[in-house]
């Protein structure tokens, strides 16, 4: 009997194949993004290691956002505005860490929205891909 696939295993196949060519290395790690409906993440990752090297979101505390103290409100992470903010402090986090060039994994997402705000704030803030 055939089995109409969800939008998550969709996405899922979709990320295999993203991750079958996009491999990061310690020269030059792979920026992952992850997104969820209320959130977005991203994450530089040495794949040879198994390491996380650097990481934001919108969850995190210290992202620039007011009140970021226990039980404070921050602004709403699932918008293209949280993105461009957590693609800058990713940014800015892998440079103090002395990382320039990464190759850009998106997760089986379209380049498209909350993804490419993303990119695009951390090219702007000096990362190479």
């Amino acid at each position: 009997m055939y089995h109409q696939p969800t939008k998550r295993e969709g996405r899922l196949r979709i990320h295999g194949r993203v991750r079958a060519r996009v491999t990061g290395t310690p020269g030059r790690p792979r920026l992952a993004v992850f997104r969820s409906l209320k959130h977005i993440y991203a994450q530089v990752v040495d794949d040879t290691a198994g390491r996380t090297l650097v990481s934001a979101a919108t969850l995190t505390q210290g992202n620039g956002a007011k009140g970021t103290g226990k039980g404070a409100k921050t602004p709403y992470g699932g918008n293209v505005a949280a993105a461009k903010l957590v693609g800058k402090l990713v940014a800015e986090r892998a440079i103090q860490a002395g990382i320039q060039d990464v190759v850009f994994d998106r997760g089986g997402h379209r380049y498209h929205g909350r993804v490419k705000a993303l990119a695009e704030a951390a090219r702007e803030a000096g990362l190479r891909f």
